[in-house]
């Protein structure tokens, strides 16, 4: 029996500090059993947005200071796929077999309105993402 890896997904934002941290919490909690995921950026911050911290702890359960940090692009293995999260990040070296962009509105210094209509959004974005996947992409 040939066994499936599950692909490696990686969210990949400037500072990976706010988007990116989010989607990978998320697909860790609900979509583990479709793909792998990880976060990344292009410069890394001491910490995780507060605001992100605070509203997924609150909306989920999931203390993102406990099981994440920031990481740099070179720190992760080489994803399947790549999902940029809408801060122009070109990264040359960072191959896969897939990307796109999901274009999302950085909401860091904005009030917890815009914070959740970003966490909607990777939800939903999330949710059509494992579902390419299952079906192929």
């Amino acid at each position: 029996m040939k066994v499936k890896i599950k692909p490696l997904v990686a969210f990949v934002c400037t500072h990976n500090s706010c988007r990116s941290q989010i989607a990978e919490a998320l697909s860790k909690k609900y979509k583990a059993e479709i793909f792998r995921s990880c976060s990344a950026g292009t410069e890394i911050k001491d910490h995780i947005n507060k605001d992100a911290v605070r509203l997924i702890k609150k909306r989920y359960g999931i203390d993102m200071e406990e099981t994440q940090r920031s990481k740099l692009i070179t720190e992760i293995e080489k994803p399947d796929i790549v999902i940029f999260m809408g801060c122009d990040v070109k990264c040359p070296s960072l191959k896969s077999d897939y990307s796109e962009d999901w274009k999302l509105d950085d909401p860091t210094g904005k009030n917890d309105c815009e914070f959740n209509k970003v966490i909607y959004e990777i939800e939903i974005k999330l949710k059509d993402l494992a579902e390419r996947i299952e079906y192929g992409l």
